[in-house]
């Protein structure tokens, strides 16, 4: 028992600083993709290639004034980014980052914990984050930050209906809520050539979740609550020093985990092509396992930075007729088709 509790403990930390690794040279990578798209160099004087920038960006935050508004409600200033942080470092508790691993044998899962309602868990998590930029917003006491707020509560709103929608629709062919009871439904057989990942058999519902989490992560073509030509920075507009960093690397939290997600339930999590056909020791194919994870990762981040240079912003009334009139339908057409399919393999 204590083994356990000393393997979690440690991985709990592992976790936590991977994240916000990820999340601090997502800054970096941000930059470095937009400088290759517009034909830039990016930063390259912080070390070489620039790879010390976010220490530099780091050390920036924590070097600058203070400053709280006189007319602000203190409070619960100071309260809204520390509840986007907090949001965005709980919800990868119940992503598993790898199968298992055995030691002096004893086999430890390489995820914090999994719940049975672990998509439910996310769900919860991901809409107490939007608190955090609605307190921030309102209590600066700044209309252009209350616009910001405003739009990031009717967003959250609109788009986490089809989101959950489309994960109905999961649910009904998984049966389960369980990321690591997903994640190895998508592991195939033993022998079998290929992992039969869940895109293959929820391409809508994929599509639909993917721009939902685009929305969810106030990022480009959905970044109305912060767009810098109309609300001059939206609900962090009055913010400034490390809590200013706190909701700008919530964002790449963010972005971090929802990679993750979509990555666990609809391509294989950590399970890759071949992986039972390798002949090699289990830790070894584990450690595989979790470098093919973090691929994905990085490539749907990379997607996430590929779709902010490359798409203009939606207007508002664009941004609400996509949410209500376009994937709201969709995701409803996709949890009856799914059902449909099903009742039809009954037969």
């Amino acid at each position: 028992m204590e083994s356990f509790f000393l393997f979690k403990s440690v991985f709990v930390l592992v976790i936590f600083a991977i994240t916000l690794a990820v999340g601090a040279y997502s800054t970096y990578a941000e930059r470095k993709v937009a400088a290759f798209l517009q034909d830039r160099i990016g930063p390259d004087r912080a070390g070489p290639f620039g790879i010390l920038q976010p220490l530099a960006d780091g050390l920036k935050f924590i070097m600058k004034e203070e400053i709280i508004p006189d007319v602000s409600n203190k409070f619960l200033f100071v309260l809204g980014p520390c509840i986007a942080m907090l949001t965005a470092l709980m919800a990868g508790v119940v992503v598993p980052w790898g199968n298992t691993l055995v030691i002096d044998g004893t086999e430890y899962s390489l995820q914090i914990t999994d719940i049975n309602i672990g998509i439910l868990y996310i769900f919860g998590v991901v809409s107490i984050g939007v608190y955090g930029i609605m307190i921030g917003g309102w209590a600066s006491n700044n209309k252009f930050s209350l616009l910001g707020a405003i739009r990031a509560s009717a967003q959250m709103i609109s788009y986490e209906i089809a989101m959950g929608l489309s994960i109905i629709a999961f649910v009904m062919m998984t049966g389960t809520l369980s990321l690591g009871e997903i994640t190895t439904m998508q592991a195939g057989g033993a022998g079998s050539h290929w992992n039969f990942w869940n895109v293959v058999y929820q391409p809508l519902g994929f599509v639909i979740f993917l721009t939902c989490a685009f929305a969810e992560c106030n990022r480009t073509p959905f970044d109305l609550p912060e767009c810098e030509t109309e609300l001059v920075g939206g609900y962090h507009t009055e913010y400034s020093s490390m809590k200013l960093g706190f909701y700008l690397f919530a964002e790449y939290i963010n972005m971090f985990i929802s990679s993750a997600v979509i990555s666990t339930l609809y391509f294989g999590g950590y399970n890759f092509p071949f992986m039972n056909d390798l002949g090699l020791s289990h830790n070894t194919v584990t450690v595989l396992g979790c470098l093919a994870l973090f691929a994905k990762i990085i490539f749907f981040i990379f997607f996430f930075m590929w779709i902010r240079w490359t798409v203009p912003r939606f207007r508002y009334d664009q941004l609400m007729n996509l949410g209500w009139k376009g994937l709201l339908p969709l995701s409803i057409a996709n949890v009856l088709i799914t059902g449909l399919v099903m009742i039809w393999k009954e037969f």
